[in-house]
């Protein structure tokens, strides 16, 4: 019978620790690894989504401003020898309600958008109940 040597035994125990203990950092290290890449993925979107609404509302105001300025001029002009301080107010009164509209309708779209990086915090949620589950 062969004697084993107590000081294998305890480095073969070290190594199956070490191991295991990389086995976990890699572990969080690959999690950690694609929650980043979740956290910026949803940030490009974010971005991405930002910038178009914020070119299509310029492009949008430029167009809607050039018209309703013309409209104005029309409106002056064919009233030109009526109640033109009438007819200026009724059309000045006009665009500060139509502004009012849409600014209470950009609060609400504002308000109604998706929360910032909402399914990163998700998945974030569950690893965190995941590991409070285990023993």
């Amino acid at each position: 019978m062969a004697l084993r040597e107590p000081g294998s035994q305890t480095q073969r125990a070290e190594g199956r620790l070490f191991a295991s203990v990389r086995r976990l950092l890699a572990t969080v290290v690959s999690i950690a690894h694609t929650r980043i890449e979740l956290f910026t993925t949803e940030l490009q979107e974010e971005i991405h989504r930002a910038a178009t609404i914020v070119l299509w509302s310029l492009v949008a105001l430029f167009f809607a401003s050039l018209g309703v300025l013309l409209l104005a001029l029309t409106i002056l002009i064919a009233f030109w020898d009526g109640p033109r301080l009438l007819v200026a107010g009724l059309i000045c009164a006009a665009f500060l309600l139509t502004a009012l509209l849409t600014a209470l309708r950009v609060r609400r779209l504002l308000q109604s958008r998706p929360s910032l990086l909402a399914a990163t915090l998700e998945e974030l949620q569950r690893d965190r109940e995941a590991l409070e589950r285990r023993p």
